[in-house]
């Protein structure tokens, strides 16, 4: 089991994110990159369902990190934020669209989320990248408890009902 380090990144609002913003909750953690034509937007699509199914709950937190912080702004994140659940400031903390340094943001899908393909395994940060249709799910005591596969309708449903098992857990 892996457990998730500490971070900080900045979020389509340009407000800091850190694991404190996380702390207690649930959250599933995903990559992708706001100009993306090919998988992204169907992950992303399927996401929007995850979030749409548990965005009342105070204890659940989607990250979505950016795999291109060279281009995704904080302004071309909150246009994409918007894009997706629309300008609504009651669920403005319930998905986090993040950038940073890639260095940072990459070392957090291989070494946290577990996340980065294995043929991924270029030593230049500037030639690595990370393009993954996988869905990271962590508890509240910031542990790994899952990777899914966010293209497909039967791993969806998996992931919510684990999410709904999580939520339920006593904290420890």
């Amino acid at each position: 089991m892996s457990y998730v380090q500490d971070f900080s990144f900045t979020d389509q609002n340009g407000q800091t994110v850190t694991q404190k913003n996380l702390d207690g909750k649930v959250y599933v953690a995903e990559y992708f990159f706001t100009t993306c034509k090919g998988i992204c937007p169907k992950m992303n699509f399927n996401m929007k369902g995850v979030y749409d199914e548990f965005k009342n709950d105070k204890d659940f937190a989607i990250v979505s990190h950016t795999s291109m912080p060279e281009t995704d702004s904080v302004p071309l994140l909150k246009a994409y934020e918007e894009k997706m659940i629309g300008n609504n400031p009651e669920y403005a903390a319930k998905w986090y669209f993040v950038t940073g340094s890639k260095d940072s943001l990459y070392k957090m899908a291989r070494q946290s989320y577990l996340l980065d393909n294995d043929k991924n395994n270029s030593e230049n940060i500037k030639e690595a990248f990370i393009h993954t249709q996988f869905f990271a799910l962590i508890d509240k005591q910031k542990r790994v408890r899952g990777i899914y596969d966010g293209l497909k309708k039967d791993e969806i449903a998996r992931l919510e009902k684990d999410i709904s098992t999580l939520l339920k857990e006593k904290d420890s």
